[in-house]
């Protein structure tokens, strides 16, 4: 899932704080603006995606100009997919049913179910691996 919120940056310090203000407690900074803009894109994503995990409802995100900021805001695109795909590749194992035959005919072909089933499930969801 992709989701864009707005995001406060304040610099302090010599730092850049970045505050996420619709998605409570989402907050990190970075040395500059390019490690801020990183930084917030990753706990952006960790955060939906515990969302996610728990079933909770995203909250909407506000407008930009709406957000009343000291530093300046911009918008900051967060990927739960990418995000999981990147640190969440663990291996599930599954139990499923198929026809007796269909399994005969797919180890004498020596088709290695897990990656054919990966395959088929990507392709379904429309999701590149």
């Amino acid at each position: 899932m992709k989701y864009v919120y707005p995001a406060i940056f304040i610099e302090d310090d010599g730092k850049i704080g970045v505050d996420i203000p619709d998605i409570k407690g989402c907050h990190t900074f970075g040395d500059n603006l390019t490690e801020a803009m990183e930084m917030a894109k990753d706990a952006l994503e960790m955060m939906l995606v515990s969302y996610e995990d728990d079933n909770q409802d995203i909250p909407a995100p506000s407008k930009i100009k709406d957000i009343n900021a000291d530093g300046f805001v911009s918008y900051v695109l967060a990927d739960t997919d990418e995000w999981r795909r990147e640190f969440d590749s663990k291996a599930v194992k599954k139990t499923l049913s198929i026809p007796s035959w269909l399994n005969f005919r797919a180890e004498r072909a020596d088709i290695n179910f897990s990656q054919t089933l990966k395959e088929a499930l990507c392709q379904k969801l429309g999701v590149s691996l």
